[in-house]
């Protein structure tokens, strides 16, 4: 089970969050096959889908897209990392990746709510400005996105 500040099981709306409140999903780890299965289908560079090309890269070794990263943050957001009540529904995003997440790798991802906001178009929801971390078992961040997500109030 994650670890939240929120201990219950259920799911949050609008007013149940506040600002400051961490969200700490389970984790995966990601293997070399899904990095090349994923590069091959999705973003096929030579980084992400051949080892021995990836060692004269900057990379300096097989690295995931970072569109991978993002899927897998996603996922770990969705399954359990942030317990929004209905979808989770992006508005726009600024994502880095700082570092490349590895062959390897167990990723988990640390959400905090940044910031609140209620809607006077919308009276039924808002929307919450929201950092996730994805971080790889040697904690460092190897994805960092500022997200917002349009959460809907309680009825």
């Amino acid at each position: 089970m994650a670890s939240n500040d929120f201990d219950s099981p259920r799911l949050l709306y609008l007013d149940d969050f506040k600002v400051g409140a961490v969200f700490i999903s389970d984790t995966l780890s990601i293997s070399k096959e899904q990095i090349i299965e994923f590069a091959r289908q999705f973003d096929p560079q030579p980084f992400h889908t051949d080892e021995q090309a990836a060692q004269e890269t900057f990379f300096k070794g097989l690295a995931a897209s970072g569109w991978h990263t993002a899927s897998l943050t996603m996922s770990l957001l969705v399954r359990s990392g942030f317990p929004c009540a209905g979808a989770l529904v992006g508005l726009g995003a600024d994502v880095k990746w700082p570092i490349p997440t590895r062959p390897g790798d167990t990723l988990h991802v640390e959400t905090e709510v940044l910031e609140i906001k209620a809607l006077r178009s919308k009276p039924d929801s808002g929307i919450i400005t929201l950092r996730s971390c994805t971080i790889n078992q040697n904690k460092e961040a190897v994805q960092i996105m500022v997200t917002k997500v349009l959460i809907p109030k309680r009825a």
